[in-house]
């Protein structure tokens, strides 16, 4: 079967989300205050955004950072602060309800680009994203593991990530991964001088860097390849994925078991994505062979 353009951007997300989920486990795993991590993250970051754009772009990589424009700009600004605010929240509540919190980006998402670009969703996506808040209530709305700071700051982090979609389909011209490599570069300087990052181990400077280059450059790129193929609301549905791997990955490295609610919340968002994806392959498959009659 040929990839679609649809079909693309649907792997590059579900990519995404993976690459992001893992930020749990590196906060975990790093014994850092939030500042130095936050830091180092964020140059490591930039440094991996830079790579890929040397290696795709070449030297033309340089003029997408002169014509950023006030679009790219707001663009850096707001995925910098939504990094800030992801993982403050990891530092302050528990994994499972930043990742399910998230979950609930499509309907942000949705709500936005209605507003912005008044595009409608699907009847399927609609109904798929109100199964993933049923998740979203079970888990954080019965559960009692997360505290309500980490649970603002998530949202925070929620708010950003449906503006950064609904930016990347408004304005197609942004010079999307230069906009993150500048934002990851300037959390990283910003937070340096509130940490202690020249204090820091062999085994923390390899871990810092494998956060950096795996949950914010390579999830950044394949976040930003796919967003301008898909309608937001799908884009935060697929990302919503980000939920049940989250804590999967604590539970296997650490043993912290996630509650009974966050095990059904999770099932309910992951069954909920994974039904959207199966459904949209079919309709997609039946569209082209409509096409080809």
């Amino acid at each position: 079967m040929r990839l679609t353009d649809y079909h693309l951007g649907l792997l590059l997300v579900t990519g995404s989300a993976i690459a992001w989920s893992t930020a749990g486990y590196f906060t975990h795993a790093i014994a850092l205050d939030t500042p130095t991590m936050l830091a180092w993250r964020g140059i490591f970051g930039a440094i991996g955004l830079a790579a890929v754009l040397a290696f795709t772009q070449g030297p033309r990589a340089l003029t997408g950072f002169v014509t950023l424009g006030w679009q790219g700009w707001l663009y850096a600004v707001v995925s910098g602060a939504g990094m800030v605010f992801f993982i403050t929240a990891l530092r302050n509540t528990t994994v499972a309800h930043v990742a399910v919190i998230y979950a609930a980006v499509p309907f942000v998402a949705a709500a936005l680009a209605w507003i912005v670009l008044r595009e409608r969703p699907s009847r399927s996506a609609i109904w798929v994203s109100l199964v993933a808040l049923i998740g979203v209530i079970v888990m954080v709305g019965l559960g009692r593991e997360g505290s309500l700071l980490g649970d603002m700051l998530a949202f925070g982090m929620t708010v950003g990530m449906a503006v950064m979609m609904v930016m990347a389909r408004r304005y197609p011209g942004i010079p999307v991964l230069q906009a993150a490599c500048l934002s990851a570069l300037l959390s990283g300087l910003l937070a340096w001088p509130f940490g202690t990052p020249t204090m820091i181990s062999g085994t923390e400077f390899g871990l810092l860097a494998a956060f950096g280059l795996v949950n914010s450059a390579l999830g950044l790129t394949l976040f930003t390849m796919g967003a301008r193929r898909l309608p937001a609301i799908e884009t935060g549905l697929v990302g919503a994925l980000d939920a049940p791997l989250a804590p999967l990955w604590v539970w296997l490295a650490f043993g912290e078991v996630p509650g009974k609610t966050t095990l059904i919340g999770g099932t309910i968002v992951f069954a909920a994505v994974a039904a959207h994806i199966v459904l949209s392959s079919r309709q997609a498959a039946t569209d082209s062979l409509g096409d080809r009659r």
